[in-house]
């Protein structure tokens, strides 16, 4: 057609297709609350640990009742070489570790002990003479070609530049939130450490103070923190630094890409993390919602796809009382309830030794000594039904342990005496002591002929207290019932935390004004063993024993609430204490005191508590660890569908 414009199709100008734009994959993780700061040295908040995990990755993990290298070549190691036990020259004013354990300037008088000496058998006083004590070293090295999410390398000189703000911090501005390490005895160690230098751009140096034999030496290593971006600024500026708090640099599978306050953070793939090479992270974006921890609301929106993850405060509610109903939820496929053994356990103590002892027993004025034998709190043992508390307050989901260490603790040692649920057994030893059944009834407590300490005739019935809690309530109703299989009467107190846990002298455990208590300790990679040990019993510091010594050196503020006191229990847990991972005899030491605890039994270990998370049901990838702080330790391998 004259004048058209139109040209025939197959002379028509060909229309380029644009290339769509790829969809960011992306993993939506719902926190059960909002951090509230990045910064290193700012906080220790659950939430901010998720945060630092995702950019961090490590340095070190703590995983399974133990320490893991992650951007570390290896953990130093004093059976490899690379970490020292030596000897060093003191004199007057030189820092030093004491034979109590305290950081001193030596001076005469000062009680230390001398380098090869082990016990405090062997310490001296100082008279100002020439004198050796050991020291430890430690030796770490980064794995090669490290860098931060903006491409700088990550050096020794950063590990060394967070020491200096670690030191710095502690020492001007008062307690930080944080220590740079992964010990939970974090300004001791920066107080007790002598020297942390690099000696090359991977290698660093840390030495502690003489007398410091840290068992904990192997994760000496300050978190590094990137020096060429905040060297610049005070310590007190870093707090609220941009580049420090709101949105730090560091290592791992993703960088933060912004803060919506109130709502979320976004997190990007790191072009630079180490392990990129083997297709990690798995997603381009990670989307971490503040949801707050409303259970209904936070399960409708897993099921709804508006979260791929519930972090453990999302999922808080859902672990005692709709514990079920989330199981049904699993069952049917519908979502994965990642349930785990962690750090808490929780224990019923025997009030050994009340507080009215401590001016001497009276017989028939004091309280019965109920406990003194061990083969009562044997007995008591036998006679309750721990397995039957984990299969129906816990779900079957727990464990009954054997001593104050889990089974999955590489230290735990599984030839403890064992006190299964055995009521027959538990009634014959208690005959044995001298309880008697006098009515030939199992409904009426069994009464004293014979028991050391004890009035014939006194009724084997004690007070049984713990929290409001329901779980503790659950769990003491179970553990009630089955004691009077045995002819033991109970009576269950239930108070609320703040009286039950109350100071000492007025409190109802650490005024050691009990007769059976169930509550909970934590856990870790370093065992408790010291918590029942003499020197920790909360007393009157004012009291003097028949050495002119007080009887309670550490005064109120003691742990072990029991009363219980053993020297040989006290030396072994000492000598446990004092090993260090390397030496010769160090697992031996731990499974010694062990061994004791279970024969002496002055607490009951009941069950484990639980952790819990929740997520999608394709999801993989994903496992709660007992000892990680944060279920995001390995963000970089989480996965859904069909590439799981």
């Amino acid at each position: 057609m004259p004048g058209s414009t139109d040209a025939p199709l197959s002379q028509a100008t060909p229309v380029s297709e644009a290339t769509p734009t790829p969809i960011p994959r992306t993993l939506t993780v719902c926190l059960g609350a909002e951090p509230d700061t990045l910064y290193l040295y700012g906080g220790g908040s659950m939430a901010q640990s998720h945060v630092l995990e995702a950019i961090y990755d490590g340095p070190i993990d703590t995983r399974g009742f133990d320490y893991q290298p992650v951007i570390l070549e290896k953990l130093p190691n004093l059976a490899d070489g690379d970490a020292a036990l030596e000897p060093v020259a003191v004199q007057a004013g030189d820092r030093v570790v004491d034979d109590h354990d305290q950081l001193v300037l030596l001076e005469p008088g000062v009680v230390v002990r001398p380098f090869g000496c082990t016990a405090p058998e062997c310490a001296v006083t100082w008279d100002g003479g020439a004198l050796e004590m050991a020291q430890l070293s430690a030796i770490f090295t980064l794995r090669e070609g490290l860098k931060w999410s903006d491409g700088e390398p990550l050096t020794a000189d950063d590990s060394v530049f967070s020491y200096q703000i670690a030191r710095d911090c502690q020492g001007e501005l008062g307690a930080c939130g944080g220590y740079g390490l992964v010990t939970k005895r974090g300004w001791d160690t920066v107080e007790r450490t002598a020297i942390y230098i690099a000696l090359d751009e991977r290698t660093l140096r840390w030495v502690g103070v003489p007398g410091f034999l840290d068992p904990q030496y192997q994760v000496n290593f300050f978190i590094p923190l990137p020096e060429h971006v905040l060297a610049g600024y005070s310590p007190e500026e870093l707090f609220e630094a941009q580049e420090a708090a709101r949105q730090p640099l560091g290592w791992g599978p993703y960088q933060i890409d912004r803060w919506v306050p109130g709502d979320h953070i976004r997190l990007m793939k790191n072009p630079y993390y180490f392990r990129a090479g083997e297709g990690l992270p798995r997603f381009d974006q990670v989307i971490l919602r503040f949801v707050g921890q409303e259970a209904e609301k936070n399960l409708y929106d897993l099921l709804n796809g508006a979260c791929d993850v519930l972090d453990q405060e999302a999922s808080l509610a859902w672990q005692d009382e709709q514990a079920e109903s989330l199981l049904e939820y699993d069952s049917a496929g519908q979502l994965d309830a990642h349930f785990a053994t962690g750090t808490v356990w929780e224990h019923a103590d025997f009030g050994i030794r009340p507080v009215s002892y401590d001016d001497g027993y009276q017989l028939g004025v004091d309280r019965p000594n109920l406990f003194g034998d061990p083969r009562t709190r044997q007995a008591i043992a036998l006679c309750m039904d721990r397995q039957r508390v984990v299969e129906t307050v816990l779900h079957g989901l727990s464990a009954v342990p054997d001593s104050y260490l889990p089974a999955e603790h590489p230290l735990f040692n599984p030839d403890v005496p064992k006190y299964s649920f055995d009521p027959s057994a538990g009634a014959a030893m208690l005959t044995e002591v001298g309880w008697i059944d006098d009515d030939g009834s199992s409904g009426t407590p069994r009464v004293a002929r014979g028991v050391p300490d004890v009035l014939d005739g006194t009724p084997l019935k004690f007070t049984y207290a713990t929290t409001t809690a329901a779980q503790r309530r659950g769990a003491a109703a179970v553990l009630a019932e089955s004691l009077a299989q045995c002819g033991i009467g109970v009576e269950l107190q239930f108070a609320e935390a703040s009286v039950l846990f109350a100071p000492g002298p007025e409190g109802l455990l650490f005024g050691r004004q009990f007769d059976l208590a169930h509550f909970a300790w934590l856990t870790g990679v370093q065992p408790p063993c010291d918590l029942w040990t003499t020197e920790q019993i909360p007393g009157d510091p004012n009291i003097l024993g028949e050495n002119g010594m007080p009887l309670f050196p550490i005064g109120w503020g003691g742990q072990n609430e029991t009363g219980y006191s053993n020297p040989e229990y006290d030396q072994a847990c000492r000598s446990a204490q004092e090993s260090l991972p390397g030496q010769a005899g160090y697992v031996e030491s731990h499974l010694k005191v062990q061994e004791i605890f279970a024969s002496e039994l002055p607490v009951i270990p009941l069950y484990l508590r639980l952790k819990l998370a929740v997520t999608r049901p394709d999801m993989c990838g994903f496992t709660l660890d007992p000892t990680a702080i944060s279920e995001m330790w390995n963000i970089e391998a989480f996965d859904f569908g069909e590439d799981c």
